[in-house]
């Protein structure tokens, strides 16, 4: 490799794994690393990370993805970050370590607090484009604050400091010089007006959270400052790019115009699809977010989150301890018997869009004698199949258009089984990403375009290329039959988490 060539440093910091990419001038990933970060679980329907333990992965898997790169840090052209998003953290400013574990997005502890306020979902939505949910970043906020009263009176004196994990990242990169976020990852907390991309005094004063000590937001590529005192970089490395990680793969695909879409396999799985610099108020509860920004023009997407996707094998291994690798869940699922009709609506921590129920929890329908963890096996995937068809079904009303295929990306793309069903369930064709982790390549994307690395977002396009097509092998009448079945399962799922 030539030593002037200029490398892009990424860090995914995700929720269940932190990554270091390091990607070469040709968007070719040339160096990775990955450490597990603990999930923490202290009661039913709460979920918390250690802020500090993700730092310290941060600076585990930096010198580790370099030096799988074969580059020294010098020849870093500038920093991007794609991270978590919704999940909070409350830090000193002085010390920058967390005063508590972070709150993550899957969390439910706030679900009271949203269902007493049911009746102002109509204009929180309107004026952020978000639903009323504990997914959101200022129900857990407001939480953190109200649990700890002294927390409020020292974030109003400018003690502490609170944001997600992007901006948390970015205090400590930078030894405390930058507190911001970008506007995709404020977007998500319930506190940003979806229209003006600035915090709203409104929004805040009735989370009761101060709006003068949150952090500043700026578009997706900018300045983000310099790193600054650590020991795994040198000083003085630019940061400058930062993105919420489905906004960021939506990047990553070239999705970067109306009409354009794709879905990330994650932990849980995010459908957005791009609708330009129109904010589309959505009639079928799905999100208006923003999209990933290269300057001030705001940039729109719809989006539709379900919370359990990969989650779900992982539960198939640590569990029912049916699998040892997530791997295994392919085989398992072909070897399956498609005439057991076993339904799995994986709910552990609630539904997302577009049912938004907080309470639900999972359940498996149809067990018969003959049911075996083959038939486990391919529930768990096709519970996540079918409720991205949901998300896309929802989609294509409220764009007013169907959409012609779907970009998949993620862990759960390299399962060649799994995107053969869902492209038999939604009826269109999946296009599997050339690169599994598209939220790393568009937060690489977002850094070099403002470092000048690339020039253009034509000249980025030739990056993001698919590598197979599935094609639909259902007929009409089996997709009809097979969605209702689910659609019935789901209903008994919320019946059931009512009437308890």
């Amino acid at each position: 490799m030539s030593k002037s060539t200029p490398y892009i440093l990424v860090i995914d910091q995700g929720t269940t794994s932190t990554r270091a990419v390091v990607f070469d001038d040709s968007c070719r990933a040339c160096g990775n690393a990955s450490r597990e970060i603990r999930q923490h679980y202290p009661q039913p329907g709460w979920v918390e990370h250690d802020a500090e333990e993700i730092w310290n992965t941060v600076q585990a898997t930096i010198p580790e993805a370099l030096s799988a790169a074969g580059i020294a840090p010098n020849q870093i052209a500038a920093i991007g970050l794609s991270n978590q998003r919704e999940t909070v953290v409350v830090w000193d400013r002085k010390s920058g370590r967390p005063m508590a574990r972070a709150i993550v997005w899957q969390d439910r502890r706030t679900a009271p607090f949203c269902r007493e306020r049911q009746s102002d979902e109509k204009w929180l939505t309107e004026r952020t484009g978000l639903v009323l949910d504990p997914y959101f970043s200022a129900t857990k906020l407001n939480w953190l604050l109200t649990q700890n009263p002294e927390w409020r009176a020292r974030l109003g004196r400018g003690e502490l400091a609170c944001g997600t994990i992007d901006s948390f990242l970015l205090f400590r990169l930078t030894g405390g010089a930058v507190y911001a976020t970008d506007v995709t990852n404020a977007s998500r907390t319930l506190l940003l007006n979806l229209r003006t991309t600035a915090w709203d005094e409104e929004l805040c004063r009735y989370f009761d959270i101060p709006l003068n000590r949150l952090p500043i937001v700026q578009p997706s590529a900018s300045d983000y400052g310099t790193t600054r005192g650590l020991t795994v970089l040198p000083d003085g490395i630019p940061i400058r790019g930062v993105a919420g990680d489905q906004q960021a793969a939506l990047f990553g695909q070239a999705a970067f115009t109306p009409g354009q879409s794709k879905c990330t396999y994650g932990t849980g799985a995010f459908f957005l699809l791009h609708t330009g610099t129109t904010a589309v108020v959505s009639q079928q509860r799905l999100l208006s977010t923003v999209a990933a920004t290269t300057d001030s023009t705001p940039q729109y997407a719809l989006e539709g989150s379900v919370f359990v996707a990969g989650a779900a094998i992982q539960w198939l291994r640590e569990g029912l301890q049916l699998i040892t690798t997530a791997n295994e869940s392919e085989a398992l699922a072909t070897a399956s018997d498609d005439s057991l009709p076993v339904v799995f609506v994986p709910g552990f921590v609630g539904l997302g869009a577009p049912h938004w129920y907080a309470e639900a929890r999972g359940a498996l329908l149809g067990l018969t004698r003959n049911t075996g963890p083959a038939e486990l096996a391919r529930a768990a995937l096709e519970g996540v199949a079918f409720q991205v068809a949901d998300l896309i079904e929802a989609a294509a009303k409220d764009a007013g258009t169907p959409l012609h295929d779907l970009r998949a990306d993620g862990g759960m793309a390299r399962n060649s089984w799994f995107l053969q069903r869902q492209a038999d369930i939604l009826g269109l064709p999946v296009l599997q990403a050339s690169q599994s982790e598209a939220t790393a390549m568009g937060a690489a994307f977002l850094a070099g375009l403002r470092a000048g690395v690339w020039s253009s977002l034509d000249q980025l396009r030739q990056f993001a290329t698919t590598t197979r097509r599935f094609e639909p092998r259902w007929g009409p009448a089996e997709r009809t039959a097979k969605l209702r079945r689910w659609r019935a399962a789901v209903q008994a799922v919320i019946g059931f988490a009512r009437d308890s």
